[in-house]
């Protein structure tokens, strides 16, 4: 006879937190409160493998207003303004349903930003899909920009950029990561605390429902599994209904209304209602039966647990409900009062007159324990390797990579996105290594996002502080200094030693970098357990930044001019160990180069300096593919040939013409203006720091590197770039 499994199990719950959880309260949890803790003592809610790691990144700076712990964190750029930002995942819930696992994860990004009282200004995203040959990954790519799309461009919110990877480790489980900045008043904003015993606790918009019941607290905080059974846990969204909700919350801050806001998210009521009286030091009555319900006879847990879309929670005084109501009214947008702020510092959950639950918020907040990681490093490399490229002479190789999906232009995805609704956009994806957004009284920001999973997983150490570095770099390609920097941490499961050494590896490696360049970590999000019975995912960790820049109008560009002069800048001392030309091979393994922080610190500052005075129209980070792909993207957006000789670079390098070429690794820079710009930069910086290698011109990509030269035309270049959307001809309709 087979023995029932103890129902904290099934809910996720080890027997060692269950015993905790009745230790604390001194009795056993009923079925209601114990289904809150399965939620706030999930890994997605409590980040207990992770929350010590996290207190090693820099999180102060002049210029933090608000940083980790509130809904999104808020940098001051001046003139009273602020910018508000945060990236999170959704990828589990992606993986089981693209379109709205997608949609939501946007969705919920933005409320994380308005919910401070910043407008979306922007959206970002960052994707991981297996390798285009498979059909659920065709599928999967498919519908998840389908679903960016519906949701960005019905609510009047541009996506300005973002990145996608094609990897197999990604296979089975893809990422789906948002990035939200938003405008704000600096002294303007609201924080999530509640305050006020005696205030009302309102629920703003939507209805609840059983959509997204054990969603996305539950899917991101155990191993995908196959099967369908987990879609009706998967959120659906509803964009016209936020848009009324973002202008409605927006009017409320506006006027003063409220005394604090909070997104329903993840655990939907028990995680915005318990982090609220946590963050306040009170407590909240909740009665579920004032909740607006789109379904009958939900039960009380049902509406604790519900994890419905375009909701919000406030805390409003009294004496001012009847302007919130009348405000909502307008925006036709659903407000309830449905408990109110107590002294007792617990969450009781009523039903009527009837107290259904009553738990501690020290306990249920709190409580959870936080665990230490059992790292150890893998003997080797343990993500397999397949070669899928025969080439050998160098201008096949550079065809083959610009063609390679991970390199290859994403024009496909961002034609379906609206990136200049709003009118802001300066610089839009693909003209330039970031976004760039103008703002109203002068100035405008930029903002990028970047990761590269496989550099990670060769070691999780540098390939993180490349990803910074990389970010940083790509803002200074348009002049922008950073000013803070948000994260989301992208891991398979923790309690495995590998897993947990990749893990901690990143984490010293996020933060080492992030205090070199001086740039704060103002919030994020960490997503473990991305592995299947195929295995982890690889290590990754997206970074996103946003910086400012004086004057939008000199904002550089990746495309070069006809005639411009080329030079290459920085300490780039490329290699071929885990670029995506090792992976084509089928060459991959542990190991990156040792990486000189400060020199690479140094030309990135160069960089930026010259965009900004103008001597730079053109400049490009060398990234994937290296920086024979850096020239010839340069070229290709600018719609000119160009003729290089690298052999200066690979005699003070000590390089192979094919590292010269293919190499990866940070610290290099593309750059092309009028000549007497460009030689007065080389000359000035010296051979350690620029080098003239070039000029723009003609309809060919020539270029020579020792013994490695490659002639190509523009329109093979281009064809070769331009080839994703030909291989997306024919997508699924549905998974295979």
């Amino acid at each position: 006879m087979s023995v029932p499994t103890p129902k904290h199990r099934e809910l996720g719950l080890a027997d060692s937190e269950y015993e905790r959880i009745v230790e604390l309260l001194e009795r056993e949890p009923n079925d209601l409160e114990l289904a809150m803790f399965s939620l706030l003592w999930s890994e997605h809610c409590a980040y207990k493998h992770s929350r010590k790691l996290l207190r090693r990144l820099p999180t102060e700076g002049p210029r933090v207003l608000m940083g980790p712990g509130e809904n999104a964190g808020a940098v001051d750029v001046g003139g009273g303004r602020a910018v508000a930002f945060k990236v999170e995942s959704h990828n589990h819930p992606s993986a089981i349903e693209p379109f709205q696992g997608a949609a939501t994860g946007v969705g919920g990004i933005l409320r994380d930003v308005f919910a401070l009282g910043a407008r979306p200004i922007a959206v970002l995203d960052s994707l991981r899909f297996g390798e285009l040959d498979s059909e659920r990954s065709r599928y999967l790519f498919d519908r998840v920009v389908a679903g960016i799309g519906h949701y960005g461009n019905s609510i009047g919110v541009p996506t300005v950029g973002g990145e996608v990877y094609f990897e197999p480790p990604y296979e089975h489980n893809c990422l789906v990561n948002a990035m939200c900045v938003g405008l704000a008043s600096a002294d303007g904003m609201v924080r999530s605390a509640a305050a006020g015993v005696g205030n009302a606790v309102v629920l703003l918009g939507a209805s609840t429902g059983r959509d997204g019941i054990g969603g996305a607290s539950v899917l991101a905080s155990a191993e995908l599994e196959a099967g369908d059974e987990k879609r009706p846990s998967v959120q659906i969204g509803d964009p016209f209904e936020e848009k009324k909700l973002m202008e409605c919350c927006l009017e409320l801050l506006d006027r003063g209304l409220l005394v604090a806001l909070q997104d329903l998210g993840a655990a939907g009521l028990t995680s915005s209602s318990g982090e609220m009286a946590a963050k306040g030091g009170v407590g909240i009555d909740v009665d579920v039966d004032r909740v607006p319900l789109r379904e009958a006879g939900m039960e009380p847990f049902e509406v604790l647990v519900s994890e419905s879309q375009e909701r919000m929670l406030a805390v409003v005084e009294p004496s001012r409900i009847d302007e919130v109501i009348a405000v909502c009214e307008r925006w036709q947008t659903g407000a309830a009062a449905i408990g109110e702020v107590t002294d007792t510092r617990a969450i009781r959950v009523l039903r009527g007159d009837e107290v259904v639950g009553d738990v501690p918020v020290e306990v249920l907040v709190d409580g959870c324990p936080l665990y230490d990681l059992e790292p150890a490093e893998p003997e080797g490399w343990m993500y397999g390797n397949e070669a899928t490229t025969s080439a050998v002479e160098p201008g096949e190789a550079l065809l083959e990579l610009l063609g390679s999906p991970s390199i290859a232009s994403k024009r496909w995805a961002f034609e379906q996105y609206d990136s200049i609704v709003q009118s802001r956009t300066v610089r839009r994806p693909e003209a330039a290594d970031a976004a760039v957004l103008k703002l109203e009284g002068g100035g405008a920001i930029a903002v990028s996002i970047d990761g590269n999973g496989r550099r990670v997983a060769c070691d999780p150490y540098r390939g993180t502080v490349e990803a910074v570095l990389e970010c940083a770099a790509n803002l200074a390609c348009v002049g922008a200094e950073p000013l803070g920097a948000t994260n989301c941490l992208n891991f398979g499961n923790p309690e495995k030693p590998h897993v947990a050494w990749q893990l901690d590896r990143s984490t010293q490696g996020l933060a080492d970098a992030c205090e070199a360049l001086a740039v704060p970590v103002v919030g994020g999000n960490v997503s473990l357990y991305n592995e299947t019975d195929a295995g982890p995912i690889y290590p990754t960790p997206v970074i996103g930044m946003v910086g400012e820049l004086p004057d939008p109008a000199r904002a550089g560009s990746v495309g070069l001019r006809e005639g411009d002069a080329v030079a290459v800048v920085g300490p780039f001392a490329p290699s071929v160990a885990g670029s995506e030309l090792a992976k084509l091979r089928g060459d991959l393994g542990p190991g990156l180069p040792a990486l000189p922080i400060d020199l690479v610190h140094a030309a990135i500052e160069l960089v930026r300096e010259g965009v900004r005075a103008g001597r730079l129209g053109c400049a490009h980070d060398v990234s994937d593919g290296g920086l024979a792909c850096a020239l010839a993207e340069c070229a290709i957006v600018g719609g000119v040939g160009l003729r290089a000789d690298l052999d200066p670079m690979v005699e003070l390098r000590g390089l192979s013409g094919e590292s010269c070429l293919f190499g990866e690794g940070p610290g290099g820079f593309v750059v092309g203006g009028e000549r007497g710009a460009i030689e007065e930069l080389a000359s000035s910086v010296g051979e350690q720091g620029a080098l003239l290698i070039g000029e723009a011109g003609g309809g060919r990509i020539e270029i020579s590197a020792a013994e490695a030269e490659l002639a190509l035309t523009l329109a093979d270049a281009d064809r070769a770039w331009r080839s994703l959307g030909r291989r997306l001809e024919g997508a699924p309709a549905q998974a295979a």
